[in-house]
């Protein structure tokens, strides 16, 4: 999964798109440990653990969720991976003129 996202964080960058992670992994600083080893250069919060606030309020229950908001913030998808996130994102950047 992660390769893909690197490349669509490369073949958006001139967008309005931002991939951002939520990272469950412990602290900042076994987050940068894991943000280096795999490459990984879109922003990242830190939420502790598995039930740390951002899971609890986002409602997650399994690693990765992901969610897919239009410009307004709306939960437009959930849980897409690899060619469907990209088209579905791609939808998303058509409906702003982008």
């Amino acid at each position: 999964m992660i390769p893909h996202e690197k490349s669509l964080v490369a073949k958006l960058k001139d967008k309005k798109f931002a991939l951002i992670g939520i990272n469950s992994d412990g602290d900042r600083s076994v987050l940068n440990k894991i943000l280096k080893e795999q490459g990984i250069t879109w922003r990242q919060a830190v939420d502790g653990n598995t039930n740390g606030p951002l899971a609890t309020k986002w409602n997650v229950h399994g690693w990765p969720t992901i969610y897919i908001l239009d410009a307004k913030g709306v939960i437009r998808y959930r849980d897409l991976r690899d060619e469907a996130m990209e088209k579905a994102v791609e939808t998303l950047l058509k409906e702003i003129g982008q």
